[in-house]
């Protein structure tokens, strides 16, 4: 079937969060002021005022029963009446024409699901800043995630996720969408602000955990052709003590080292979980 161009009113926000009262009105104020068709919040349970932000904000609020962040995102796409839908996670901020250069690149190209490339910041603590920097320097800002990305709506119904996976479900998404024959990528022309929500090592620590256990989980599904995800925790901290020892930044090296290893730690969970 054949559509007219899309705008941005035929796109619906679908924003999942559990205690982001701090992230969630800046997400918000961003994507009206964007003109996206509707906002569904979707929320994990939370235990702060995400809920009566996201309706003060004229969105629709919806729970997703503390079942997780893939089963949100399905709900809330499910609860959208357009025809494309905006991942976008309550940490994101879309500075002003960001969407529509996004929606013209989705549409132009052809893309199924199309991430807009992230300018992550972090701070003003140590872990904070750390996290941030290794997301602007790290191989993975290239890979398709679904922390602000436009998706048909049909063909996300279609291929869905996979609910064993709590994390990793970009990862294996995107491989199976490359196995339908479906194009998923990261914008070349649009950059959004990603906020980190703690500066603390609790919440990096958290977050090298799930990393790892989505790795273990996809090794666990993929057998053989997932084992090569063994070697990225350790390729990711070679080469980050590297460049930072190249460019005279070894404050970081302890951030790499550690990330090593407890994804790691994460990902013999997701092994033999």
């Amino acid at each position: 079937m054949t559509y007219p161009a899309p705008t941005v009113r035929d796109v619906t926000a679908v924003v999942p969060v559990r205690n982001g009262e701090q992230l969630l009105p800046g997400c918000l104020t961003a994507l009206r002021q964007a003109g996206v068709g509707g906002t569904v919040v979707v929320d994990g349970l939370s235990g702060d005022r995400s809920r009566e932000i996201g309706a003060e904000h004229g969105a629709v609020v919806i729970s997703d029963e503390g079942k997780g962040l893939p089963h949100a995102r399905t709900i809330g796409a499910a609860a959208a009446t357009t025809r494309l839908v905006l991942l976008v996670d309550c940490d994101v901020v879309f500075p002003p024409g960001a969407l529509a250069e996004l929606l013209e690149e989705f549409a132009g190209q052809d893309f199924t699901a199309l991430q807009a490339g992230l300018q992550s910041v972090g701070g003003p603590g140590y872990w904070g800043l750390a996290l941030a920097h290794h997301h602007r320097t790290g191989r993975s800002r290239h890979w398709f995630g679904l922390v602000a990305t436009l998706f048909d709506r049909d063909e996300l119904a279609r291929i869905g996720f996979d609910a064993g996976f709590a994390s990793g479900e970009d990862i294996e998404l995107r491989w199976r969408l490359r196995d339908a024959g479906l194009r998923a990528g990261v914008s070349e022309r649009v950059l959004v602000e990603h906020r980190f929500a703690g500066d603390d090592f609790a919440f990096a620590q958290d977050q090298f955990l799930m990393d790892g256990s989505g790795l273990g989980r996809m090794v666990r599904k993929h057998g053989w052709r997932g084992l090569r995800l063994l070697a990225l925790p350790l390729a990711a901290s070679v080469r980050g003590i590297t460049i930072s020892l190249v460019t005279g930044q070894p404050r970081w090296i302890p951030y790499y080292a550690v990330f090593g290893w407890f994804n790691y730690v994460g990902l013999v969970r997701g092994l033999v979980r």
